[in-house]
C-alpha cells in the first residue's frame, strides 16, 4: 500500500526533476534585487496572479501592501500589510497613503478604476492596470496594441459577462487614462496560465493528460495558441515599474511560438514523469467541423483553443514586439505546464476531480465513440 509519505516523496522527486530539466525564469529575476526598493500597492493579490507578483515583489526587495475586501484570504505573505475596504467606494483605508505604484488586478467596473485612479494619483506616480486582449471587438486580423477597442451601448451598465467583459475593460482604460494620463501603465494578457489558477482552463490538459488513455484534442497539433504563464506576467509588470516604463502593452507568447500540439506533448511528457498514468495518454485530434456539429465550446468545453476562422482566425497571432522590447521574457511551454501540474497534483482531491473547465469524463467518452463510430 502506498503511504502518505511515499505520495509526498514522489510528488517532491517529480518537481525536483522538471526544476532540472527546464529553466527558470522567475527564480533568475528574483536572484537580481531590483536596484531601489519600492513600496508596493496591489488592488487585490490574494489570488492567482496577485500571489505570484507578491512572491516575486518580495524576493526583489520590495514592500508589498494589499487592498481588498477580505473575503478571498491567503496564509501566505504574513509580513505584506492588509488594508479591508472596497473599491465600491470604501477607500478610506487608501487616503493619503503613499506608495511608488499601485497593480491593479481586479478593476472590472469603470466607475471603480475611475474613483480608485482619483484617489491615488497624487500620492502613487505610476498606476499598472491588468487588463486584457478581449478589449479587442474580434481577432478577424491580428490586434495590435494601437487597434480599436470594444465599446459599451450602454456606458453605465456594470453587469460583467461574456458580453461586457470586454468593453468595460476597454473602458476601464480610458477612465485610467484620463486620470494618469502618460502615467498610466496598461498590460494586455490573454489566458493567463500557471500554478495556483482557480479557473482550470489551462491546468485542464495536464490534469487529463495526468489521467491517462486516449482524450480528445481539439483541431491539428500544428494549430497555433497564446497564453501567459503568470509568473512571466508578474515578471513584466515589475520589470515596468522598475524601469518606469509606460504605455500599452499586448501580454502573451509570441506568434507562432507555441502550438496546440507542442502543448499537449509537453503535458504527455509531464504526466509520465509526475503522475505516471497506468495507460499512457495519447492526445486523438478531432477536426473543427466534427467538435462543431458534437456542439462542442472552443475555448470552455476545450480550453486554449479556438479555430483559426471568422473572427477568432487571428486570435493566435496577436502581436507582442511592444511588450518583447520592453523586456518581456516567456519560458518555455513544457517548464508551465510542469509546474501546473506538480501544482493540481498537491490540490485537495474535491479539486482535482472537480474541474471547472473542459470536458467531463463521460462527455469525452461521448465524444470519442462519436468519432470512432462515424460513417
Amino acid at each position: 500500500m502506498t503511504t502518505r509519505r511515499q505520495v509526498l516523496l514522489s510528488a517532491a522527486a517529480a518537481f525536483t526533476a522538471a526544476t532540472l530539466r527546464h529553466s527558470t525564469l522567475a527564480a533568475d529575476a528574483a536572484a537580481e534585487r531590483a536596484a531601489k526598493p519600492l513600496r508596493l500597492l496591489i488592488l487585490g493579490g490574494t489570488r492567482f496572479l496577485g500571489l505570484h507578483m507578491t512572491e516575486l515583489a518580495l524576493a526583489r526587495g520590495h514592500t508589498v501592501t494589499f487592498f481588498n475586501r477580505g473575503r478571498t484570504k491567503t496564509d501566505r505573505f504574513a509580513q505584506v500589510e492588509r488594508i479591508v475596504g472596497d473599491r465600491n467606494g470604501q477607500l478610506q483605508g487608501l487616503k493619503s497613503r503613499s506608495f511608488d505604484a499601485v497593480i491593479d488586478n481586479s478593476g472590472f467596473v469603470p466607475r471603480h478604476v475611475r474613483l480608485s485612479a482619483q484617489l491615488l494619483a497624487a500620492e502613487v506616480p505610476q498606476y499598472v492596470f491588468v487588463s486584457s486582449i478581449s478589449v479587442y471587438p474580434n481577432f478577424a486580423k491580428p490586434r495590435g496594441e494601437d487597434s480599436p477597442v470594444g465599446k459599451l451601448t450602454d456606458e453605465s451598465n456594470e453587469k460583467v459577462d461574456d458580453a461586457t467583459y470586454g468593453p468595460l475593460k476597454a473602458l476601464c482604460e480610458h477612465n485610467l487614462r484620463k486620470v494618469y494620463g502618460k502615467r498610466a501603465t496598461i498590460l494586455r494578457p490573454g489566458l493567463i496560465v500557471g500554478p495556483d489558477d482557480n479557473t482550470d482552463r489551462f491546468t485542464y490538459w495536464p490534469a487529463r493528460a495526468a489521467r491517462g488513455g486516449d482524450f480528445a484534442a481539439p483541431g491539428a497539433a500544428g494549430d497555433a495558441i497564446q497564453y501567459i504563464d503568470a509568473r512571466d506576467f508578474a515578471a513584466f509588470a515589475l520589470r515596468c515599474i522598475e524601469r518606469g516604463t509606460h504605455g500599452t502593452f499586448n501580454v502573451v507568447t509570441p506568434p507562432r511560438t507555441v502550438s496546440m500540439g507542442a502543448m499537449l506533448e509537453a503535458c504527455v511528457q509531464s504526466a509520465a514523469a509526475q503522475a505516471k498514468p497506468a495507460t499512457p495518454p495519447r492526445p486523438v485530434w478531432l477536426p473543427p467541423a466534427f467538435l462543431a456539429a458534437q456542439k462542442i465550446q472552443p475555448w470552455s468545453d476545450v480550453p486554449v483553443w479556438l479555430p483559426a476562422s471568422g473572427d477568432t482566425a487571428a486570435f493566435a497571432a496577436t502581436p507582442v514586439s511592444r511588450a518583447l522590447a520592453a523586456g518581456l521574457r516567456c519560458r518555455p511551454v513544457a517548464e508551465t505546464v510542469d509546474a501546473t501540474l506538480t501544482w493540481h497534483l498537491a490540490r485537495p482531491a474535491a479539486q482535482r476531480d472537480s474541474l471547472k473547465a473542459g470536458l467531463t469524463s463521460a462527455r469525452e467518452a461521448e465524444l470519442l465513440k462519436a468519432w470512432r463510430s462515424r460513417a
